[in-house]
């Protein structure tokens, strides 16, 4: 993991104006590095002080985006260590796992209407990302 590794997370603010919570837009960061294979199971997430610092925003901000991985299973934390990947991702069953894709899906429809971007043309970069990564995600080829 990188020394500054808010940096290689975070090279560019999160967006006030997008219509979408800090927090939200913070806990979509991190999993996306979770799941790109930036932040690997095991590794330790930067410190709530130092991204509230780093993002300039408020450190409840952080504080609940990481309880929010918490929740999701994503992410363990312990008192006086740290917050760390999980090292096994959670396994939802098919209705949590059918909730969380239409949730999510709803979510990037939303931002792509708020951005002026045309849902259809989100689904074809998805798409292209979802081939172009796949040969390099933990446990493929």
């Amino acid at each position: 993991m990188s020394a500054n590794i808010e940096t290689l997370i975070f090279p560019t603010p999160l967006d006030e104006s997008a219509g979408l919570p800090l927090r939200i837009q913070l806990r979509e960061r991190l999993l996306s590095a979770i799941g790109s294979g930036i932040l690997k199971p095991g590794d330790r997430l930067p410190t709530m002080r130092a991204l509230s610092v780093h993002l300039r925003i408020d450190l409840n901000t952080v504080q609940r985006a990481y309880a929010e991985l918490e929740r999701l299973g994503t992410v363990e934390t312990y008192r006086a260590r740290g917050s760390f990947v999980s090292n096994a991702p959670p396994t939802p069953d098919p209705a949590e796992r059918r909730a969380a894709a239409e949730n999510l899906a709803a979510a990037t429809i939303a931002q792509s209407h708020a951005r002026g971007l045309d849902p259809a043309d989100i689904i074809n970069a998805m798409q292209t990302i979802l081939h172009a990564t796949e040969a390099i995600r933990p446990g493929k080829g």
